[in-house]
C-alpha cells in the first residue's frame, strides 16, 4: 500500500516544507498578502493575454502584418507574466508558504495534523488564516476556535 493512499484521487501533493504553527502562519500574512495580491493581478493579466493569444494563434497564417506584430507583443507579455508568477511563487517558497491557487490568491502554510501533512489556508480577501485542509485535499475546513486559544487539541507542530 502506498504511503500516499490517504490523498484524494487526482489531486497532486505539494512539496514538503518546514511545518509551521498557526500563530506563525498568521504572523507571515503581511508579507504573504503583498505577494498574493501581485499574483492575483498578474494571473488576471496572464489569463487575458493568453485568451487573446489563443485567438491570434488559431489564425496565425492569415494575419495581417499589424496583427502579427500584436501576436508577437502578446507572446512577449505572456512570457513576462509567466516569469513574474514563477518569481512570486519562489518568494512564497522561500518564506515557507505554498501557492495553492493563483486565481484566488490562495496560499497554504504547511503543518502536521494528527501526524498527517496538512496546510493552514488563506486567500486574498480574508482577514486572517481561518481554514485548514489535509495535503491532497482541496476542500478547506474552518479552524476550530480551540486551536487559536493555544489548546493544540489535534494539532501537532514540528519545530
Amino acid at each position: 500500500m502506498s504511503s500516499k493512499s490517504h490523498r484524494t484521487a487526482g489531486v497532486k501533493s505539494r512539496p514538503r516544507a518546514k511545518p509551521v504553527d498557526l500563530s506563525t502562519a498568521r504572523r507571515m500574512l503581511p508579507l504573504v498578502l503583498r505577494i498574493a495580491h501581485d499574483i492575483v493581478q498578474d494571473q488576471r493579466e496572464l489569463d487575458k493575454f493568453s485568451f487573446e493569444l489563443e485567438g491570434l494563434d488559431r489564425d496565425k497564417r492569415n494575419l495581417s502584418w499589424p496583427e502579427r506584430e500584436r501576436r508577437y507583443a502578446v507572446q512577449g507579455e505572456v512570457a513576462r507574466l509567466q516569469s513574474r508568477l514563477e518569481e512570486q511563487k519562489k518568494e512564497l517558497d522561500q518564506i515557507g508558504a505554498v501557492l495553492a491557487d493563483p486565481s484566488s490568491g490562495q496560499v497554504d502554510f504547511p503543518t502536521l495534523l494528527n501526524g498527517r501533512a496538512a496546510f493552514y489556508s488563506w486567500r486574498v480577501g480574508e482577514n486572517t488564516v481561518e481554514y485548514w485542509h489535509f495535503d491532497g485535499e482541496t476542500a478547506r475546513r474552518p479552524i476550530p476556535a480551540s486551536w487559536s486559544e493555544g489548546h493544540s487539541g489535534r494539532l501537532v507542530s514540528l519545530r
